[in-house]
């Protein structure tokens, strides 16, 4: 009985997150990546013109099952740069695409733990199939927030990845992606690799 509660909550709580995709979700993601570019930090002006993406995929926005981990220790994440930073992991997500079943892990930052402005800050980088050959090499990242995670569900939405910023230049400590999100799947979403070779 309890088992058979558990399953229509699960359910109605799916319902209610699939119920509040966005209309014209299409134009709502093109926009979201126009924003991005002309925000962007690193890349200047000239050269915004080689900012490329997949086409937007509704496919890519799935409802996930968050897991949460209780992890008081962390890790150091290796980065491209020289200086290696502190992680915690705060849960794992299950969640199917294309009927495969895939796992990621999410985490925290260490370092913004204890920044009042970002301490739910929550961090998932990964690399799939794609890294290396459509998108970058390094791995590819998507940011959440704690409020993002409601009922062990969370809505995860690959159109809005996007390259850490040594895809377009040197000398940042980008983290890269632990094994354990290393996806065995294409994410055919989100941002591909910069259309100029900058380094």
């Amino acid at each position: 009985m309890k088992q058979a509660l558990k399953i229509i909550v699960f359910l109605c709580c799916i319902t209610t997150f699939l119920q509040a995709q966005p209309k014209n979700y299409v134009e709502k993601i093109k926009a979201y990546q126009k924003a991005y570019v002309k925000a962007h930090e690193v890349v200047l002006k000239k050269d915004k013109k080689y900012f490329r993406f997949f086409p937007v995929n509704e496919n890519y926005r799935v409802v996930a099952h968050f897991n949460k981990m209780t992890d008081t220790v962390g890790f150091i994440m290796k980065t491209s740069g020289t200086k290696d930073k502190k992680f915690f992991r705060h849960g794992t997500i299950h969640f199917t695409l294309n009927d495969s079943v895939l796992q990621l892990t999410i985490y925290r930052s260490g370092e913004l733990m204890t920044d009042s402005t970002y301490k739910d800050y929550l961090f998932m980088p990964f690399t799939d199939f794609t890294s290396g050959e459509e998108s970058y090499a390094g791995g590819r990242y998507l940011d959440l927030e704690m409020n993002d995670i409601k009922n062990d569900l969370v809505v995860i939405d690959f159109n809005k990845v996007y390259n850490p910023y040594c895809a377009y230049t040197t000398g940042y400590n980008c983290p890269i992606p632990p094994g354990e999100n290393d996806l065995p799947a294409a994410i055919k979403a989100g941002e591909k690799e910069f259309g100029k070779k900058s380094h």
